[in-house]
């Protein structure tokens, strides 16, 4: 059977899914366009939810694609509903990327009956599915937060450019000279990744943030992942949740525990107060980036810059004193 966090998410997901695919089909059948007066002009016209796919689209598509991303900075993908903006620029999009694996929620589902109308690809549909992980509370479903994983995220980014090659065959040779660049880079931050988590003791390798988003960085950089509310922040985490986390981190002395751009940093302070009660004080080791990036030209507001900064803000919170050393010594 399900787990009860499973079923609830299903049955809110659910209850989102039919208002918005009534309202999607209804404007689509209609012709209404985007509402935003934008200049016509010869790009593809694509629509994307999270800013990591964003992102994605944007280095390879160049100056051949328009580019209208849903979901910004501190926006939370699982609990995402659509405005009626953003069910116009789904219904006039010319291709429309997502993450798929349950991460939009109910938008996966409306997605999946757009196309056939407007082309539509989960740019993880091309990931071998024994590289994904599922926790056996989902009992057959897939954690969505691949990007944490450097390598995973490449082949999201080979997806995204097949597809645009397939879309836009003219652009076939810009869009493959973009990808090449693209996964390059990609290729010397999976590297560079390795390289910095090594600064951290393995026993202090345990990282605690608000919800289960870190689960693929941990398997391919050697931590171990502790989420307050399981992969989906639908359903709220438990007092049971709380003292869980705070119990292993008193006892392992971890000293930093994370919070999140994208949710609410309450429960992350709740298990530092009960951590206190047990005697041992954990610092709130800074911000991470998980299911939204930073803001527009920022650093962080780009995929690299983003996990540069959760590998400085982790590597710096739970291993000071070495990286302290490392700097005296340059």
């Amino acid at each position: 059977m399900l787990g009860s966090r499973h079923r609830r998410f299903i049955k809110v997901a659910a209850g989102w899914s039919g208002g918005l695919l009534a309202v999607l089909l209804l404007l689509t059948a209609c012709g209404v366009g985007t509402g935003d007066g934008a200049e016509a002009d010869d790009r593809l016209n694509v629509v994307t939810t999270v800013g990591m796919i964003t992102d994605i689209v944007e280095r390879v598509g160049g100056e051949r694609v328009r580019v209208t991303g849903l979901m910004g900075p501190g926006i939370d993908p699982h609990l995402y509903k659509a405005s009626s903006g953003d069910v116009r620029r789904l219904g006039s999009a010319e291709l429309i990327f997502y993450n798929g694996l349950h991460l939009e929620a109910a938008m996966a589902d409306v997605l999946r009956e757009m196309d056939g109308r407007t082309r539509t690809r989960a740019v993880t549909d091309d990931i071998p599915r024994d590289r994904l992980l599922a926790p056996p509370e989902w009992e057959g479903q897939y954690d969505p937060h691949v990007w944490s994983d450097v390598s995973l995220w490449m082949l999201a980014a080979e997806t995204v450019t097949e597809t645009l090659v397939e879309v836009d065959p003219e652009g076939e040779e810009y869009f493959r000279s973009n990808a090449a660049e693209l996964l390059a880079e990609l290729r010397e931050l999976d590297e560079w990744v390795r390289e910095r988590v090594a600064a951290v003791p393995e026993e202090l390798r345990v990282l605690v943030t608000a919800h289960d988003a870190f689960n693929y960085f941990g398997e391919a950089y050697g931590f171990q992942v502790e989420g307050l509310q399981g992969l989906s922040t639908v359903v709220e985490a438990g007092t049971g949740d709380v003292r869980r986390v705070a119990r292993l981190v008193a006892e392992r002395e971890i000293p930093a525990i994370f919070i999140e751009s994208s949710i609410p940093r309450r429960n992350v302070e709740a298990v530092q107060a009960a951590v206190r009660a047990r005697g041992f004080e954990v610092e709130v080791g800074g911000m991470l980036y998980s299911d939204a990036m930073g803001d527009p030209d920022t650093d962080e507001g780009t995929y690299p810059g983003m996990l540069r900064h959760n590998v400085n803000t982790i590597v710096e919170a739970l291993a000071p004193t070495v990286v302290a050393e490392d700097r005296e010594d340059r």
